[in-house]
């Protein structure tokens, strides 16, 4: 079963938090910070301005992306966790 996204939303699939400090200690889960970083699984097909213009969406499918802290709806597909955020609250396009 497939996932589209409406409008100006993407689906992501945050990266893992980090189980370890660098210098080796193993957090607890209460002490684990929300991801905002994640890859893009499905994007809609954009939005539109005031004039009924339609946007292009400036991420796509396969964008690892950093998103504000608490942005979006999380869901459960499949038992994975994931995000359906709009796309004004992706702060950036991760390049390496």
């Amino acid at each position: 079963m497939g996932y589209m996204p409406l409008g100006d939303r993407i689906l992501v699939k945050p990266k893992e938090s980090e189980e370890k400090t660098k210098s080796g200690i193993v957090l607890p889960d209460s002490a684990k910070e929300k991801p905002q970083e994640g890859q893009v699984i499905a994007a809609g097909s954009g939005g539109r301005d005031d004039k009924g213009n339609k946007i292009p969406m400036e991420v796509k499918v396969g964008d690892t992306v950093l998103y504000s802290k608490y942005a979006g709806t999380e869901v459960k597909i499949d038992g994975v966790e994931h995000l359906i955020i709009r796309e004004s609250d992706v702060l950036a396009i991760v390049t390496k």
